[in-house]
Formats: structure tokens, C-alpha cells, sequence
């Protein structure tokens, strides 16, 4: 069916920023003493927000205080250096571009932190993408719903009519618990299988489908 609101998840869905992520991930493991992850890896602990996927590479029964300390780190460099290998996927840029064309409306939800979140968005999407919300203090990260309502209140946009588009079992939840359609892409973060394990139903593996799915 056609769709007036698309919402679309950054990391892995819009944008390839795992180069970046890795990199910066293993700039805190180094100066904390911690041995560094490899990319797959780091690929693995992402999509949950940054706290998380520091957890995650600190390894199993990390202190949370060694957690705390990583994410003080992490945040001010990452926000130095998340432009510097980040890129659009194939295709995305031109799916972007006719739905703008086509008066959809458009907005970038993600649980990375609302400071790197904008400034990725307007970097690469400009007025293509007018609302781009991340994590904040006030907000529940998803797979909570919170941070896609707040990009329908900014987009005057209602739940009918909207579509998500993710590519992670986070954002599979996401799009349940925001009583949304979903359509799951596979050049992401996941593979397809974990996105048809995860339960996605509709799954695509380019942008020129994803605008299919759309129109």
C-alpha cells in the first residue's frame, strides 16, 4: 500500500556508519585496557544504543561503573569523529529524493544520541529529512515507541498512513510497539534470516524496493 509518513532507523538503514562506530569503540577499549572488538563484532552490539554496545564490547560482567566510564569517553569522541568514513548506502539517496518529490513526508529515528543523529542527518540528507530525533535523557530508546511518536508530533504527522523502516530485530519491535507497518531491509546490520527469525514479514533488499513497498 502507499504510505504518506515514512520513518526511517539511521544506522544500517539509511546510513553504513559501521566503520565509525568500530573505530571509535576501540579508541575507548584501548585507553580503558580493555582488548579491542573486530568489526562483525561490533557490528553484532549494535542498535540498541550506545551503552549497550559498550556493554557489549567491555564483554560479560563488566561493572556498570566501567560501563559509565566508556560511555563518558565514547560520546565526545564519537561525536568528533562519526563523519569521518559514514556514507549513505547505494540507492538511498535517490529513494530519499523521490519520496521528497512524491510529498511524503519524512523523518530519521535512531538510538544513537540526538547530538550525532542531527548532525549526521542535515550532513547528509539536508531538507530531505526535516525531523531527525535520537536518544535523549527524556526519551526511551527503542525498541520503546517513544522516539518514533516524537518524530510524528514533528512531523504533524498521525500513525496512519506511516511506515517504518528498519534493519534490526530492535527495530522489528519498534515498528510492534509503535503500532506500525514495518518494512525490514537487508543490506543492513542483519542478515535477512535474522530479520524473517526476529519477525519481519516484509523485507527489502534495496532502496528501489523500499520505494516500491512506498508508492
Amino acid at each position: 500500500m502507499a504510505y504518506q509518513t515514512i520513518l526511517f532507523d539511521m544506522d544500517g538503514t539509511v546510513l553504513d556508519t559501521l566503520y565509525d562506530l568500530w573505530a571509535s569503540t576501540n579508541e575507548v577499549l584501548r585507553e580503558m585496557g580493555y582488548p579491542e572488538r573486530t568489526m562483525e563484532e561490533i557490528r553484532s552490539y549494535v542498535g540498541n544504543g550506545a551503552r549497550n554496545q559498550l556493554r557489549r564490547a567491555l564483554g560479560e560482567g563488566c561493572a556498570e561503573e566501567a560501563v559509565d566510564r566508556a560511555l563518558a569517553l565514547y560520546q565526545p569522541y564519537y561525536a568528533a569523529h562519526c563523519r569521518e568514513h559514514t556514507k549513505p548506502y547505494d540507492g538511498v539517496l535517490e529513494l530519499l529524493r523521490a519520496l521528497d518529490a512524491a510529498g511524503k513526508n519524512l523523518a530519521v529515528v535512531s538510538n544513537k544520541p540526538d547530538r550525532a543523529v542531527k548532525l549526521l542527518n542535515t550532513e547528509h540528507f539536508g531538507a530531505l529529512v526535516p525531523v531527525a530525533i535520537g536518544e535523549t535523557p527524556e526519551r526511551r530508546r527503542k525498541p520503546e515507541p517513544d522516539t518514533v511518536f516524537a518524530a510524528l508530533d514533528a512531523l504533524g504527522a498521525s500513525k496512519d498512513g506511516a511506515v517504518y523502516v528498519g534493519d534490526s530485530e530492535v527495530d522489528v519491535a519498534t515498528a510492534k510497539n509503535a503500532g506500525l507497518p514495518l518494512i525490514a531491509v537487508s543490506w543492513g546490520f542483519r542478515a535477512r534470516a535474522a530479520l524473517r527469525a526476529a519477525g519481519a514479514e516484509t523485507i527489502a533488499d534495496t532502496p528501489a524496493e523500499v520505494l516500491q513497498l512506498c508508492l
